[in-house]
């Protein structure tokens, strides 16, 4: 091999090494991560599936999880459905309802809100 087919392999090599560091690592990664968390979970415990739904385990098979929805409402889901595992603290839980009134003012104060016009363009806030 001479310099210049060294010189025009050496960027292909390059690019294959950064996405192997940049890309398939921290996805192999994050893959083992989210694998040993399916296979840690234990009756009792609050998740989260993929699709966003917050249930608490109520029993592991191979490779299924009964996941109580409600009280009294049990659905069967596979392990790989489960996103995350959620600790008391992460989910937010709205226990002060809001009342019709303070809608009802949130959407009147941000209807009053001035509209100018920039040529074509519609801004709502005021350009210095």
């Amino acid at each position: 091999m001479d310099m210049g087919q060294l010189g025009s392999i050496l960027p292909l090599i390059l690019l294959v090494v950064v996405f192997y560091f940049l890309l398939i690592r921290p996805q192999r990664k994050r893959q083992q991560e989210a694998q040993q968390m399916q296979n840690s979970l234990t009756p009792g415990a609050r998740v989260m599936t993929t699709t966003g739904l917050f249930a608490t385990v109520v029993a592991v098979e191979n490779e299924d999880v009964v996941l109580e929805v409600a009280p009294g409402i049990e659905t069967r889901w596979v392990k790989a459905a489960i996103g995350r595992v959620v600790q008391p603290g992460d989910a937010p839980v709205d226990d002060e309802p809001v009342a019709e009134t303070e809608i009802a003012e949130s959407d009147a104060k941000e209807s009053d809100a001035p509209v100018e016009r920039n040529g074509d363009q519609d801004s709502s806030t005021k350009q210095s």
